[in-house]
């Protein structure tokens, strides 16, 4: 495995690039190679090619692409427009270039997507709480990310999908509808779970 990120970095490529297997990664991500984190291209363009890129843009997309990296396309100066604005009108002035969200709302999900990680919600009278967590964890490591004795004690998740959630108008209407389901510690939390947990210290 070292010999096969050694043999990449020989021919100059980066760690990230060497044909591991899937017993060979977990010692290989314990390396700490710099050139085997994962990597991401924010390509900055002008304001009227926010929306579609230019033809720079796309090449440094193919090349990104190629190489097995995501490319973000932003423009700095609709970023910067938009960070003065009102929230109320923010999505007018998206809207009227074309675009459906800002470039730093796609450069989170792409940095999510990068890293493989999901976001799940606890939700209470005072106050809802979003949590991130790798891909497939289980309920209990979810718990855990919000306190230790969560993850030990972890007896069940009453769980509601997020799309559920809001159009039921909350926990009690999707446990009305049948909506809200209990799950068990084998359990992946999924993106936008909204999560309460049950559990004994």
């Amino acid at each position: 495995m070292v010999r096969k990120a050694l043999d990449a970095l020989r021919e100059g490529r980066p760690a990230r690039e060497a044909a591991l297997t899937a017993d060979e990664r977990p010692v290989f991500h314990g390396l700490q190679l710099i050139t085997a984190k994962p990597m991401m291209y924010v390509l900055n363009v002008d304001e009227g090619s926010a929306a579609t890129g230019n033809t720079h843009s796309a090449k440094a997309e193919t090349f990104a692409r190629e190489r097995g990296m995501l490319a973000v396309v932003i423009s700095a100066a609709i970023e910067a427009e938009v960070a003065q604005l009102p929230p109320d009108d923010q999505e007018e002035y998206l809207s009227s270039l074309g675009l459906k969200e800002t470039g730093l709302a796609r450069v989170v999900r792409a940095g999510y997507q990068l890293l493989d990680l999901v976001t799940f919600f606890t939700v209470g009278p005072k106050e809802a709480r979003a949590w991130t967590v790798r891909r497939e964890a289980t309920a209990p490591e979810a718990a855990g990310v919000i306190h230790t004795d969560f993850e030990k004690g972890f007896i069940r998740a009453e769980t509601i999908a997020y799309d559920d959630y809001v159009t039921l108008k909350g926990e009690a209407g999707a446990r009305d509808a049948g909506k809200l389901r209990l799950e068990g510690k084998d359990y992946a939390v999924k993106d936008g779970d909204v999560f309460h947990f049950r559990f004994n210290v």
